[in-house]
């Protein structure tokens, strides 16, 4: 097995898997349909086109910061229509600053390389789940032996300076993979089918939750610092 490790770290992010109408809301991590779509258009295919071979990419997120939740109020009018009297309303919702890990695994190395290239080189322009996202220019770490979970929890934290210094000299990554048999999982509809406009479908994908990886902070501030648990010692 191989990975082919993504980091996003970027202003805005947002990965909407149920989202539609006026309210686009967004998961509080990357969604599979969102990176391979965005692995899609690297590959210059079109919303019609098959992504079979791409959609069996093993999936695996660890979250090195999840950011903060922002609102984004936002009004829409025709005004070529004069007819039109109404503005349209919609709430957009974006993780702010965050910063993720993805791992996509497959034991054919040259699929992966392939994808690799095409990241490094795309044909269409790449978004971290909206056109208002776009994708950080560091975006790929390369492919390393092993599967997903493997390479996510060898891998170094990303969390910017400024985010570790916030944090405890003990933080906990959360990292999620695509569930085996067996395995205590969530249900997600975000494994796609089909991009096309006419006719997008996605189907179900079991996520189970591993044990989240305990990384040391060098920048973190010590626990006798800490508001929360000195109060917690003198309750």
């Amino acid at each position: 097995m191989y990975s082919l490790l993504l980091k996003f770290k970027a202003p805005l992010q947002a990965w909407g898997a149920d989202s539609r109408f006026k309210t686009r809301a967004t998961n509080n991590e990357p969604t599979k349909s969102g990176v391979i779509g965005m692995v899609a258009a690297a590959l210059g295919r079109g919303r019609d086109e098959s992504v079979d071979d791409i959609a069996e990419l093993r999936f695996a997120v660890r979250t090195d910061y999840p950011g903060t939740l922002e609102r984004d109020y936002q009004t829409a009018r025709n005004w070529f229509d004069p007819r039109e009297k109404n503005s349209q309303l919609s709430n957009r919702y974006y993780l702010a600053d965050a910063v993720f890990l993805v791992a996509l695994s497959s034991p054919d190395k040259a699929l992966l390389e392939e994808v690799e290239a095409a990241l490094r080189r795309p044909y269409y322009p790449l978004y971290l789940g909206r056109r208002s996202c776009p994708a950080n220019a560091d975006l790929v770490l390369g492919i390393e032996a092993g599967d997903g979970e493997e390479r996510l929890r060898a891998a170094e934290w990303h969390a910017p300076e400024w985010v570790q210094k916030q944090l405890p000299q003990l933080v906990s990554l959360p990292i999620s993979r695509d569930a085996e048999p067996g395995e205590p999982s969530d249900t997600l509809r975000d494994t796609p089918v089909s991009f096309n406009p006419e006719y997008r479908q996605y189907a179900l994908r079991s996520v189970f939750r591993a044990e989240p990886l305990e990384v040391q902070n060098p920048l973190g501030q010590a626990l006798e610092n800490d508001d929360y648990m000195q109060e917690v010692r003198e309750a």
